[in-house]
């Protein structure tokens, strides 16, 4: 009978480890939400896992049990084929859907409990058996979900026997009703439980009050302390990880991490399915797979630190159909170029550090991620190009010192300045994702977080302004909801600062889905600075930040001062969202005494900086991007030059010339370019989309052996472009 089952737990007295300390009970005691756990080390370590949908109503469709495992056999079903399709996907773990509301509640294992479709071959003991010999673990998925218990069956017919499990429970139960199924389903945990210790755990779609009310999750973590428990759109305390279903929407469409709202180091999933149409389990049709798509959905949420939880459509006999088969494989192959920028690391720009993702210059668009050993280790993955050959992006105070091609090995020359790592003449952009390999020498000109004390005009219980610049992301202030609120930074004595720079947490919906769907984020801002914390003046700096995920920057001119004030004015989220309305945290902030300068990286021939020539106009630094301490900003006049003299040649003979320049106006600029007085022809410059977009012009010109002069002389009454350097090789 299945009462026995309420007897034997009562026999379990273990003692459970919860954040409290030791609790010990007779019986199970309500259960403790654990943030980091070491039964979790397998999911954080993990990129991916794969979601198969396999049931009773995998087409073609069945109504009989045993004729739907004879037909699975028959076809020839194999646990092993899984897991090999999983590692084509770089996936650690198989979360198997069949005791789904919408394929027959069938359950792949021989039971002892009536109520559905159950196997007499052992499908999930298979399963876990065979990723475990492969590394993997396999999660059962269940639900709670009796809504579709006559979906695809004649009038009158279901899927559940209400008859079959009240016998065996010894009462009538209705399984047709939410409390009756969770009582079928709370025994069919148990006997999972009992019968399979290598099963990683379960993946649960939604709540059921009678598991709740029969203390089911604290039954797991005292039977099965290594069980992990996800949740399927519900950031339910107890489980381990939260898992967001699909959704679409964001700009750029692979970047599925806008529509994540919970806060790191909280475990979070991004479960999507690779068929671009049909329903979540096989119907017959081979439904097409978004090859773009879908690869930024990987290499996005795994630059957000976000766990990819891929769905396929798996056929009666387990195999997938040809258009999934054909991504897998490829797939395969294209991860294993990039895998050693994705494996052993976490997002970048979020609570690890690292370089800021998003949205770069020219429109492009990705993520970084940061080797979890080493964080002087980045990759930069763009997933959207640059219209130019120029990528630039914060570098968060972090000291290049060499950027290759991760792919080729190859370098690619840089520079760093005004807060900036900007990567220069690149070509043969991948057609998903390139991938630089970045090496730092850590970080730069930023103040320790026990150099200065915190104070805010507003705070909430457990959560001051300390823990907003404490340099620990796992913990955060709070703005108690109200706004205008502003955060003081006191130095200690009069300083020099540059930035600010600002992490958010990541727990609300950042892209505007809907008019409740708006970031919680700072969107407009002051920035103030004072010697004695009581006079103010007028604000140094203000504006608006972007509704973007990850860290944000402030840019203040540089100036001397002992106290800085950010006063946020408001946040992006709507006023009828009674959850974020007026809501701010930041789990992290710091001061930027000064950006990293430029010259770190070798020239990638000899370089002669525009600062040291003569420059018939003004050295300006107002531009982002170059490399120095400037660039030259010649006179809007015929005639105006940049003159380098000292310029060393190895011999006689040709040379190549490359001037690094910037153009924002809409029309080419042209000039005239001599060699120690002699004519070597006309320069074209042409636009490079903003002031703040450099780009190459090149030439080949002769030289003598030793010491030359090069001249660019403007033949337009615009001047020349902004002049950054000069490099020369033979």
């Amino acid at each position: 009978m299945r009462r026995s089952w309420g007897k034997r737990l009562l026999a379990y007295g273990a003692a459970m480890v919860v954040a409290a300390g030791l609790v010990a009970a007779a019986t199970p005691s309500v259960a403790h939400a654990e943030l980091q756990d070491p039964r979790q080390a397998f999911l954080r370590a993990s990129q991916a896992g794969l979601f198969l949908h396999w049931g009773e109503r995998t087409a073609p469709a069945h109504t009989d049990c045993n004729a739907w495992e004879s037909d699975v056999t028959k076809g020839g079903w194999s646990a092993d084929y899984w897991v090999t399709e999983a590692k084509k996907l770089h996936t650690q773990y198989i979360v198997l859907a069949t005791f789904h509301s919408r394929l027959g509640y069938a359950r792949p294992w021989p039971s002892a409990i009536p109520g559905s479709c159950h196997t007499k071959r052992d499908f999930l003991g298979e399963l876990i058996a065979a990723t475990k010999k492969a590394g993997m673990k396999t999660i059962l998925y269940m639900t709670d979900d009796p809504q579709w218990s006559s979906e695809g069956l004649p009038s009158g017919k279901s899927w559940l026997d209400s008859k079959g499990f009240s016998g065996y429970a010894g009462h009538n139960v209705d399984l047709t009703s939410r409390d009756g199924f969770g009582e079928f389903s709370y025994d069919n945990f148990l006997e999972v439980m009992d019968r399979y210790p290598d099963l990683g755990g379960f993946w649960i779609d939604n709540d059921n009050q009678y598991w709740l009310d029969h203390k089911l999750y604290e039954q797991i973590r005292q039977r099965r302390p290594s069980f992990t428990l996800s949740n399927n759109n519900e950031d339910t305390p107890i489980m381990d990880m939260v898992s967001n279903e699909q959704k679409t929407g964001m700009t750029p469409s692979y970047d599925y991490p806008q529509a994540v709202w919970t806060a790191a180091p909280r475990l979070v999933e991004a479960d999507y399915k690779l068929p671009d149409t049909g329903s979540w389990w096989y119907t017959g049709t081979d439904s097409t797979v978004n090859t773009a798509l879908n690869v930024g959905r990987y290499i996005a949420n795994s630059g957000s630190s976000i766990k990819s939880l891929m769905d396929e459509t798996a056929m009666v006999n387990g195999k997938f159909p040809s258009h999934q088969l054909d991504y897998n494989n490829f797939l395969d192959g294209y991860l294993d170029q990039i895998w050693g920028s994705i494996d052993g690391t976490e997002g970048g720009g979020y609570m690890y550090g690292g370089l800021q993702p998003g949205f770069w210059n020219d429109g492009s668009h990705g993520v970084t991620t940061i080797s979890k050993t080493n964080p002087d280790l980045q990759f930069v993955h763009v997933l959207t190009k640059p219209s130019g050959s120029t990528l630039r992006l914060r570098d968060n105070g972090y000291q290049v010192t060499r950027v290759t091609n991760f792919r080729t090995g190859a370098a690619v020359d840089f520079s760093q300045g005004n807060g900036y790592l900007t990567l220069n003449g690149i070509s043969g952009w991948d057609k998903y994702d390139t991938v630089f390999r970045v090496e730092t020498h850590g970080r730069a000109g930023i103040y320790p977080a026990s150099s200065y004390t915190m104070s805010a005009s507003a705070s909430a219980s457990g959560h001051a302004a300390s823990a907003a610049a404490d340099g620990n992301y796992l913990t955060y202030w709070d703005n108690k909801k109200t706004l205008p609120v502003s955060l003081t930074y006191d130095l200690g004595s009069s300083k020099r600062v540059q930035y600010l720079g600002i992490n958010q947490r990541e727990d609300s919906v950042s892209y505007a889905r809907s008019s409740t769907e708006q970031s919680a984020r700072i969107r407009d801002y002051k920035v103030y600075v004072s010697a004695n914390g009581s006079d103010w003046g007028n604000p140094v700096a203000k504006g608006t930040l972007p509704s973007h995920r990850g860290v944000q920057f402030i840019d203040v001119p540089a100036a001397n001062a002992r106290y800085v004030k950010l006063e946020v004015d408001s946040t992006w989220a709507a006023s009828s969202d009674s959850t974020h309305a007026k809501l701010l945290r930041i789990d992290d902030s710091w001061i930027g005494s000064d950006y990293v300068g430029a010259a770190t990286p070798p020239p990638s021939g000899n370089r002669y900086e525009a600062e040291d020539a003569t420059c018939q106009g003004t050295i300006d630094s107002d531009h982002a991007g170059f490399s120095g301490t400037g660039f030259c900003n010649t006179t809007n006049a015929t005639g105006s030059y940049a003159e380098w003299t000292g310029v060393q040649a190895d011999a006689d003979g040709n040379a190549t010339v490359k001037f690094h320049y910037a153009n924002g106006t809409t029309t080419d600029r042209t000039a005239s370019l001599t060699v120690d007085g002699t004519a070597a022809g006309t320069l074209s410059f042409p636009p490079t989309a903003s002031w703040d977009t450099w780009d190459d012009a090149t030439a080949t010109v002769k030289v003598n052996s030793g010491s030359n002069t090069i001249r660019l002389t403007s033949t337009n009454t615009g001047g020349t472009p902004n002049l950054d350097y000069l490099e020369v090789t033979q």
